[in-house]
């Protein structure tokens, strides 16, 4: 998946870090795979591919748009793939619906895919007038439109800097304030570039990294992410692996930290004279740090740059 990008750079979408994620999955033939974020599909194929003969895949994703595509990609491995209309954070309840626990590899791909910025209906991107909805799923009642005219100012900027990291984020909730209403993409990332004089020597457009808050805040992606990171480890079995893709440091750092506290027997502060938490490890890192695209890669694939993959071994457990 990707960051925002235009909409005529991203008719398709190529899955980023493909190879690595069947690699650091330790895909074998006859597993049994969770693709978290199915998307267009191209995980999961590469992961049918290696899983031959015998390989199952159960693959959510909240978008229906993205299920359809994922059937047409998938289609060669028939009743051996199962598909869920699901946010990742019901991961858990949807395996033990179809009885796939436990599984040999669990895989997330997180952000915003390339169909879902091209379709412009959606409002992801701001190349395009769509209304502003950012909603991953239909069946979700908060969109963009609502936080940007609704929340005051003071919550409406905190919403920019916690989940865009946007250093004018009271500058431009202010002008988002005062512009009210604003109705669609184009509107809102013309008073946001006002609000930050334009360019000015950004690497990215200004309107970028508010629009990325909008998102995460809109589908809540950074709490879905810490509940399905510890569903991940009771769906997998024994030597199981865990590996997430990620392309921003507020996800990045989830992960990490994640793995980290799972990789050790005591979480307890620094500062405690004795252990008492009680918690052991249940993972063991697989990579030492984040894996990133090679430059073959980003040189046909740019949109690859920003990804990081993380990869981690559930350990046996001890009775």
């Amino acid at each position: 998946m990707v960051a925002n990008l235009s909409p005529r750079e991203t008719l398709t979408h190529a899955p980023v870090l493909k190879e690595e994620a069947v690699r650091y999955l330790a895909v074998r033939p006859g597993g049994r795979y969770v693709d978290c974020t199915v998307g267009a599909g191209g995980h999961a194929a590469g992961i049918m591919e290696a899983a031959q003969p015998g390989g199952l895949l159960l693959g959510l994703d909240a978008d229906p748009s993205a299920l359809k595509a994922a059937a047409e990609t998938l289609a060669p491995f028939e009743d051996r793939v199962k598909m869920v209309a699901a946010n990742f954070r019901e991961l858990f309840a949807v395996c033990k619906e179809y009885n796939f626990v436990p599984v040999h590899g669990v895989l997330f791909d997180l952000g915003l895919s390339s169909m879902q910025l091209a379709d412009e209906t959606r409002g992801f991107g701001f190349q395009v007038e769509a209304p502003l909805d950012m909603r991953f799923g239909p069946e979700q009642q908060i969109r963009a439109a609502d936080i940007v005219n609704e929340y005051d100012e003071e919550e409406l900027a905190n919403v920019i800097w916690r989940f865009g990291e946007e250093t004018a984020s009271r500058r431009i909730a202010r002008a988002i304030v005062r512009a009210r209403p604003v109705t669609t993409t184009t509107e809102l990332a013309s008073i946001i570039s006002r609000a930050t004089g334009g360019r000015q020597g950004r690497r990215i457009h200004p309107a970028t990294r508010t629009f990325q808050a909008l998102r995460i805040a809109v589908n809540d992606e950074l709490a879905a992410l810490e509940e399905a990171l510890e569903q991940a480890l009771e769906v997998l079995g024994d030597g199981g692996r865990l590996v997430v893709i990620s392309f921003h440091s507020l996800e990045d750092r989830i992960v990490k930290q994640f793995i980290v506290r799972e990789s050790r027997d005591c979480i307890c502060p620094p500062e405690a004279p004795a252990c008492t938490c009680g918690h052991k490890a249940r993972l063991k890192a697989v990579t030492k740090k984040a894996v990133m695209p090679g430059p073959d890669e980003t040189a046909t694939n740019p949109r690859s740059r920003s990804a990081r993959l993380r990869a981690a071994e559930k350990l046996a457990e001890i009775s």
